[in-house]
C-alpha cells in the first residue's frame, strides 16, 4: 500500500512531521541514510559499551516549552526530563564563575552589584515566558498573542544585541554570563540575532530551566518515533535518498534536509530561480566537537561549577565578541568559544564507577578541518586543573568532519544555517509560506526553516500543518498528546 506522505530524514523535525501527519491519519513513511534514526538526537556508546554519549544536542530547553512539546507531553511517553540546580555557569580567572541558578534570586544574589539589574532584565522575561517562546517560535508569520512580548525582546535587543552591550553590566561576571548564552546563536558578536538567543534560553534558565533527558537525547527520538508506528507509520532506515524520483509515489514528501541537500535530490525539477534563492542561503560557523569519557567528575577550580550540566568557556565578553566575530568571517580564532556538557552532573545513570561521559565543541570557521582536541582539552584545563590527568578516551571531530555525520551540518553548521536576523525569519528563501516549495506536494521541514534550530520539533510542525492545509485540506490541528 503506498503512503500517503513520506518524510525524508529522521531529525526532531522529521519525527516532529511524522507525529503530526500520522496523528491526522495519514500514512507516513520515514527515509533515514543513516542505520538509526535520530538525527541530532542520537546516544550511543563511543568508547565503553556502558558509557553512552549524546553525539549532538544533550542539553533540551527547548524540548519542554515549544508549542509541539508540549502537546506532545514527553513526561507522559516515559521521558525523564531532569534539572539541574544551576542551568549553566560561565568559569572565569581566579576561580570566579558566573552561576545561571534556575533560582532566579539565587542568580540575583550571587551577581552582587549586578543582581538588581540581573533581575530587571530577566522577571519580566520569565512573567511572560510562554508568550515569549510562543512568539519566538512562531515563525513570525502572524500576529503575537500579546504586544507585551514584542515590547520587551525589541528594548532588550538594543541594550543586549548592540554596541550597547558592554555597558549593561558593571562586572566582568555578569557580562559574561549573559554573553555566554548570546554565543549559542553561533555567530558576529553583539546582534540582534544573538541578543534574541540571549533573551530566549537566558530567561528559560530562570523558568522551565536547562534540563538533559535522563537517558540521554535518544530517549525524546524514541518517544516520538513510538507514536509514529503506533500510527500506522513506518521507516526505512540505512536508505540514502539520492533523488525524488526514487521514492515513492505519494501526494506529500517533507525533507528534513538542508538546502544544499534538497538541491542535490531534486535536480533539474527545481525552477532556476528557487535554485538560486536556495544557493544564496548562508550557512555559519561549524562545530569542532571533542568526546571524552573521564574517570572522575571535571575538577573545577570554582566547584559550584559541576552542579550544572552546561558550561560556557569563552573567557570574558570581548574574547567572546572577538573570537565568535572572527569565526563567523571565517577567521580560526586563537581561542575559540568552547561549550562543555556534563550530563551526569545531572542524571548519575550516564555515569559508571570510574567512567564518565563529556563532551565539548568550539565554535570555528564554516567548513574548518582542523582538529580541536588539543584546543578543547587545554581549554578545559584552564578552569579545571587536572582534568587532562582523568581523560581515558578522547575523539576530536572537526567541523569538515561533522558534516559526514550529518549532511544537514553544512560545513559543521549544526543551526542548519547563520543566525542572522534576516535569515531567522527568511529561512530558506524570502516566502510567505517558507516550507511550500515550487515542487507539487514538497515541503521542506528543516531547521533550516523557521523558527530554526534546537530542538523544538516547530520546523517540522509547522511544515505539516502547512501541507495538511493545502495539499489535504485539514485545517484543524490534530490532537497531539496520548490518548
Amino acid at each position: 500500500m503506498e503512503p500517503d506522505a513520506i518524510v525524508v530524514g529522521t531529525g526532531p523535525n522529521g519525527l516532529a512531521a511524522a507525529v503530526t501527519l500520522g496523528r491526522a491519519g495519514l500514512k507516513v513513511a520515514l527515509y533515514e541514510a543513516r542505520t538509526t534514526i535520530g538525527g541530532g538526537l542520537r546516544t550511543e556508546p563511543l568508547f565503553d559499551a556502558e558509557i553512552e554519549h549524546d553525539i549532538c544536542s544533550a542539553v533540551h530547553p527547548m524540548a519542554v516549552v515549544s508549542p509541539f512539546f508540549r502537546q506532545f507531553d514527553l513526561a507522559s511517553r516515559g521521558v525523564n526530563m531532569l534539572y539541574p540546580s544551576i542551568s549553566y555557569a560561565h568559569p572565569l580567572k581566579n576561580g570566579l564563575a558566573g552561576l545561571a541558578h534556575r533560582d532566579l534570586e539565587a542568580t540575583c544574589a550571587h551577581l552582587g552589584p549586578d543582581g538588581e539589574r540581573w533581575r530587571r532584565l530577566m522577571q519580566p522575561l520569565v512573567n511572560h515566558s510562554e508568550e515569549l517562546v510562543d512568539f519566538v517560535l512562531s515563525g513570525q508569520r502572524g500576529l503575537p498573542r500579546s504586544l507585551a512580548v514584542p515590547a520587551l525582546l525589541g528594548s532588550r535587543l538594543l541594550a543586549h544585541g548592540t554596541a550597547l552591550a558592554p555597558h549593561r553590566f558593571s562586572t566582568e561576571v555578569a557580562r559574561s554570563l549573559l554573553t555566554g548564552v548570546a554565543a549559542h546563536a553561533v555567530g558576529k558578536l553583539p546582534s540582534l540575532a544573538s541578543g534574541a538567543v540571549a533573551m530566549l534560553l537566558g530567561h528559560l534558565a530562570h523558568a522551565s530551566g536547562w534540563p538533559i533527558p535522563e537517558g540521554g537525547s535518544a530517549r525524546i527520538a524514541d518517544a516520538l518515533a513510538d507514536d509514529i508506528t503506533a500510527h500506522g507509520g513506518t521507516f526505512h532506515t540505512d536508505h540514502h535518498v539520492t533523488s525524488l524520483d526514487e521514492l515513492p509515489r505519494a501526494k506529500l514528501v517533507l525533507l528534513d534536509t538542508s538546502p544544499k541537500t534538497f538541491t542535490e535530490i531534486a535536480g533539474d525539477l527545481l525552477p532556476a530561480g528557487y535554485r538560486r534563492g536556495l544557493a544564496r542561503f548562508r550557512y555559519g560557523p561549524a562545530a569542532a566537537k571533542v568526546d571524552f569519557l573521564v574517570s572522575e567528575p571535571i575538577p573545577w577550580a570554582n566547584p559550584d561549577v559541576g552542579q550544572a550540566a552546561t558550561v560556557h568557556l569563552g573567557g570574558t565578553q570581548a574574547e567572546m565578541f572577538e573570537a565568535e566575530t572572527k569565526a563567523a568571517a571565517g577567521i580560526r580564532p586563537e581561542e575559540p568559544f568552547v561549550l562543555l556538557v556534563d550530563p551526569a552532573s545531572a542524571d548519575p545513570s550516564r555515569a559508571k564507577p570510574g567512567r564518565r561521559p563529556v563532551w565539548a565543541y568550539a565554535h570555528v570557521p564554516n567548513g574548518d578541518a582542523w582538529d580541536p582536541t588539543a584546543m578543547v582539552t587545554a581549554r578545559i584545563e584552564r578552569y579545571a586543573p587536572g582534568f587532562a590527568d582523568t581523560v581515558i578516551h578522547r575523539r576530536g571531530i572537526s567541523g569538515a568532519e561533522y558534516e559526514a555525520y550529518n549532511p544537514n551540518y553544512v560545513g559543521g553548521d549544526i543551526g542548519a544555517g547563520a543566525m542572522t536576523l534576516r535569515q531567522s525569519v527568511m529561512r530558506p528563501v524570502p516566502r510567505f509560506d517558507p516550507y511550500r516549495t515550487p515542487l507539487t506536494g514538497v515541503y521542506m521541514c528543516s531547521a533550516s526553516t523557521p523558527p530554526g534550530p534546537s530542538v523544538h520539533g516547530m520546523s517540522g510542525y509547522l511544515a505539516a500543518l502547512s501541507a495538511l492545509r493545502r495539499e489535504f485540506g485539514i485545517r484543524t490541528p490534530p490532537h497531539l498528546g496520548p490518548r
